[in-house]
């Protein structure tokens, strides 16, 4: 089929085949579709398979669009001899992959990388490496050890407590001080429900996008878990990893240097609604959660289908007291959340605030005494 026989057929076509992707249960919006046909018309597909891989590049965000997508296209454009980018981490695939006048080529060139299938979710396990603290930092690290109880919010305690004053009657301290006035009641001893910090849950993005902050970000993780009583921090990029125990070592360079055993995707892809997906289906993890001071430290960038993220993040917002959003992007003054991600979540986060490093992190905690 020539070239431009094949635009003919395509003209003819692709508007039912917008409208049965659709049917279909892979609604593409407006934008889209005008991106798909800008890049027919720029790209000039040389058959149905160069075709393909231009809808896979501007219409679908994921593997599930895929599964979607592939079956529809081949019955309005036919069979499609290519239907597989090469994996970047298998050797096999590398040598195996056309070169130059292959399938894939073409869009790679036009589009850069993997014509987004893989953006931002290699799994290549990456130690982190910190080096040791400033003396700015261990500085910033004092007064946040000072600073940080009074910035949590408390609850009632379900326990009662001895007090002075209080709405309950201790009965059983009562009766064992009358033994020793014969049993006269000299004091009227009272019962309390002390106030107590609620607990904090710190999600930690150690992603590629985030490497210059990791580091900082996890220093004041280590001064919150030292400082206050319930605290719970989890790191994420394409994997979420549990490290409060990690982070209760005495000294803040020993605690973050221990990362690198068991924190593997640091400095690699994104995978924010995944992970976060991943802590709800913990139940144990759901009730640490619930009535928390949740922060996630992320800049926000998500890649592929947003949906999940904006699932989860909207659940946990529910299951917290708070949920704080600190970005390293939010530091400039003219930032504003339009990437797909944030804005999805923009909704479910009471608080979107700057923190880059140490000293902004030790802003934002003053900002919550003074609420």
């Amino acid at each position: 089929m020539t070239e431009q026989s094949l635009l003919v057929r395509v003209g003819d076509h692709v508007h039912g085949f917008l409208r049965d992707l659709h049917d279909r249960g892979l609604p593409v919006p407006v934008p889209k579709q005008r991106v798909f046909l800008q890049a027919i018309e720029a790209v000039g597909p040389r058959d149905a398979t160069h075709l393909y891989w231009i809808g896979v590049a501007t219409l679908t965000t994921s593997h599930e669009d895929l599964e979607v997508y592939s079956p529809t296209f081949e019955h309005w454009f036919g069979e499609v001899t290519a239907r597989r980018i090469p994996d970047e981490e298998s050797p096999d695939d590398e040598a195996s992959a056309p070169r130059g006048k292959g399938d894939e080529a073409p869009l790679t060139a036009t589009f850069g990388g993997e014509a987004g299938l893989k953006a931002g979710s290699s799994e290549r396990e990456r130690r982190p490496v910190f080096g040791p603290a400033s003396e700015d930092d261990r500085a910033v690290l004092s007064l946040l050890r000072r600073e940080l109880p009074g910035a949590v919010p408390t609850i009632r305690s379900r326990r009662r407590r001895p007090a002075r004053r209080g709405p309950w009657i201790d009965v059983a301290r009562i009766c064992r001080e009358s033994r020793r006035s014969h049993g006269e009641i000299v004091t009227l001893r009272r019962r309390n429900r002390p106030r107590r910090q609620r607990r904090v849950l710190l999600l930690i993005d150690v992603s590629g996008s985030m490497k210059q902050h990791s580091a900082h970000y996890l220093r004041f993780a280590h001064t919150v878990v030292g400082r206050l009583d319930r605290v719970e921090v989890f790191t994420f990029g394409t994997r979420l990893t549990r490290v409060t125990e990690q982070l209760r070592a005495r000294h803040v360079d020993a605690a973050v240097g221990s990362l690198s055993d068991v924190v593997l995707d640091a400095e690699g892809g994104t995978r924010i609604g995944a992970s976060l997906q991943e802590f709800l289906a913990n139940a144990r993890h759901v009730t640490v959660a619930r009535g928390a001071l949740t922060i996630v430290l992320s800049d926000g960038l998500e890649r592929g289908d947003c949906r999940p993220m904006q699932a989860a993040v909207r659940r946990l917002s529910l299951l917290s007291h708070r949920l704080l959003w600190w970005s390293p992007l939010a530091c400039d003054p003219a930032y504003r959340p339009i990437t797909r991600g944030m804005s999805a979540v923009l909704g479910s986060v009471d608080a979107l605030a700057g923190v880059r490093d140490l000293r902004t992190a030790y802003e934002q905690v003053q900002t919550l005494i003074r609420e």
